[in-house]
């Protein structure tokens, strides 16, 4: 007896997996799995974007997890970094892999836009009987569309749908961390001092890396700019996993 396949949609919160699933859900209703894969170190933000699109969907969303980022972080002994990114491969792509190899045969649904033909859309090719589709390809769309998409249903996508302590955001986003999510910014200081690195690279820009010291900043009125083309450039090179 051939088994039947199921459909699969992973949800980062972020404004090309929204539109996919909330697109499928219109166009090509049948019964989905939707899946995303928390780190446990998500803004309250993302939490109240996934129960409304829980709700505009009429279904849970199921959360796969392989740990915490602050868990990864006492494990391996170090903080993530641009050259070591094991923080997505751990907390995302393997227990996603994982979980979708006891689920096969499977069709996945990725938000790949028709505008980024770089981007391949997740290495799970070493997972069998698994089909790929890229609805917003087969659609033509790119990020205006998405946007527009979005717009017409009213969704409100986060600002950040990535970690509290991401090494790829800006200053700026430091900032409102430390301005709106104290606790977080506090607790990220504390890692430094536990691991004896920081976050942000020294290179990245003519701030302080450490935490603390950009807090002295902060705490003296210093904001800074909510970004700058080195910032641009980093964020070309940021985790798409999360952001998407």
């Amino acid at each position: 007896m051939t088994a039947v396949a199921i459909h699969v949609v992973p949800l980062s919160g972020g404004k090309d997996s929204t539109a996919v699933a909330l697109w499928l859900n219109e166009n090509e209703p049948r019964e989905y799995t939707y899946v995303t894969t928390p780190t446990g170190n998500e803004l309250p933000d993302w939490f109240e974007h996934m129960r409304s699109l829980s709700a505009a969907l009429g279904a849970s969303i199921l959360p796969v997890m392989g740990g915490t980022l602050r868990g990864i972080i006492t494990q391996e002994q170090m903080i993530p970094n641009w050259r070591a990114r094991f923080c997505t491969r751990m907390l995302k792509l393997d227990p996603f892999a994982a979980w979708l190899m006891t689920r096969t045969p499977a069709t996945l649904y990725i938000g790949l836009r028709a505008d980024e033909e770089e981007r391949e859309g997740g290495d799970y090719h070493r997972v069998p009987d698994v089909t790929t589709r890229f609805p917003l390809r087969e659609l033509g769309w790119g990020e205006d569309d998405v946007m527009a998409f979005l717009d017409q249903r009213h969704v409100r996508i986060p600002e950040r749908t990535d970690c509290a302590w991401c090494f790829f955001q800006t200053l700026g986003e430091w900032w409102t961390l430390w301005r709106e999510h104290h606790d977080l910014y506090l607790e990220a200081e504390g890692i430094e001092a536990e691991r004896g690195h920081t976050f942000r690279s020294p290179q990245r820009d003519s701030w302080p890396a450490a935490l603390k010291d950009m807090r002295v900043k902060f705490e003296r009125g210093v904001v800074p700019p909510r970004t700058n083309r080195q910032h641009d450039l980093f964020r070309g090179m940021q985790c798409r996993v999360c952001r998407q």
